[in-house]
């Protein structure tokens, strides 16, 4: 009997994945947990393991199609299982508790329930939500950014995904009728031309996770008026007191310490005063998020990723430098899953750690700033009428000019710069 595998949930605002690659063969047996293909989304590429064990009997899905969650991906041939009802009969109905699409990765009961018509919702008012109000719940983040763009209210359109939810081709359709509607456009700008490949050149294909980080570095510059600025700390405190304690650290809590979990704290203490830059910008509105969870961004050679500790506010020292130990790691191995670089409400960059001095970063669309740590120098500088060698970082944050303006981001780097420079050699980390 061949049961279908399906598109799983892979986090919480993820609605479609693409399959990037696929690492089974139609006519390969394949175990239980084996994985089966490699599956990208906007956040994070994954492999995705096969949920049962047998023969792949057919791939429904091309290498580089991108398919909504709950779409069939692949028949499984499983051996010593009598045949059922005919597939097309099963799939009339679409899944339910009773009988849930074969293959899918688990997911929570709310997750089931979205797609079941008639499942109760959420609107206060003690019934079924209405067609808008589920299309707008069930429509991705892509959609609802191409509706903002448009002036389009999701409520207006017919969805055919799941449970009616809105597509990305609903959306794009939609658009295109209605300009069509409206009468020829006015002429367009003659396209850019292509880059011409001479002899001797190297073209490299774009992969899923260099497009996403352009489409997203495009977005933050095109929507965010960023504006930057920075401070200079004096961290001599803190690479003595590193220095003084960082091989006992060591061998107590199993993780090197780096200089980054005394960053990240300054930084969250300093986000708690000044809660303007872990905001987001809504349209006619700030939203100022109640959690602090801090992305970390961690090179890759050949790419960026921005793994989050959620809650970072309430770790100290040894918690974060975990944390942070265990992000990186996981990330270098690939072993990230879409919620370990979902939910960050500030960003905190180290490009010191490749020995830059002064950086500009980016903001990570749509949060309010980005913090930036650059590499500790040694410099002379003058200490009352002295002058002295100290250990010099510089601090820069690039911000959001809508949200807020340069006198806050300095108060608020001014704060990172005062705790930082607070630590002396005999400070108390364990």
């Amino acid at each position: 009997m061949a049961k279908p595998v399906t598109m799983p949930q892979l986090g919480e605002s993820v609605t479609e994945g693409t399959i990037a690659r696929w690492l089974k063969s139609e006519g390969e047996e394949i175990e239980k947990d084996e994985p089966l293909c490699e599956v990208d989304t906007d956040k994070v590429s994954s492999e995705l393991p096969s949920p049962i064990a047998g023969r792949i009997e057919k791939l429904l899905v091309s290498e580089g199609e991108t398919v909504e969650v709950g779409t069939e991906i692949a028949l499984v041939a499983v051996e010593g299982e009598s045949e059922g009802p005919p597939r097309e009969d099963m799939r009339s109905e679409g899944p339910t508790e009773e009988f849930p699409a074969a293959g899918t990765v688990a997911q929570p009961a709310a997750a089931q329930r979205v797609r079941r018509p008639g499942a109760s919702g959420g609107n206060g008012r003690g019934g079924v939500p209405d067609a808008g109000e589920l299309r707008l719940r069930r429509s991705s983040p892509v959609v609802r950014r191409i509706a903002a763009e448009h002036g389009i209210d999701i409520s207006e359109i017919r969805g055919t995904g799941i449970g009616g939810r809105v597509t990305r081709k609903d959306i794009e359709a939609y658009v295109r009728e209605r300009e069509a509607a409206r009468g020829p456009a006015p002429t367009p700008e003659p396209a850019r031309a292509r880059v011409e490949v001479q002899e001797g050149d190297r073209v490299v294909e774009l992969d899923s996770v260099r497009r996403a980080i352009a489409n997203r570095m495009s977005l933050s510059k095109r929507e965010a008026p960023h504006a930057w600025t920075m401070v200079e700390a004096d961290v001599t405190g803190l690479v003595a007191l590193r220095e003084r304690i960082k091989e006992d650290f060591a061998r107590r809590e199993g993780v090197r310490l780096t200089y980054l979990p005394f960053i990240v704290r300054a930084a969250v203490e300093s986000l708690k005063e000044h809660p303007i830059l872990n905001s987001v910008w809504d349209e006619e509105r700030i939203v100022l998020r109640r959690r602090i969870n801090v992305g970390i961004a961690v090179d890759l050679e050949d790419a960026l990723i921005v793994p989050v500790i959620r809650d970072a506010d309430d770790y100290g020292i040894v918690g974060l430098a975990r944390r942070i130990d265990d992000l990186v790691r996981r990330a270098r191995e690939r072993r990230l899953s879409p919620e370990d670089v979902s939910g960050g409400t500030f960003t905190v960059n180290n490009p010191g750690a490749l020995g830059s001095v002064v950086s500009t970063p980016i903001i990570n669309h749509p949060q309010a700033a980005i913090l930036s740590a650059e590499a500790i120098v040694k410099r002379p500088v003058v200490v009352g009428d002295a002058i002295a060698i100290r250990s010099i970082m510089n601090l820069e944050v690039s911000f959001d000019h809508r949200i807020l303006d340069g006198g806050a981001a300095l108060r608020f780097l001014n704060a990172v710069k005062r705790r930082l420079e607070g630590y002396t050699p005999q400070s108390r980390v364990f």
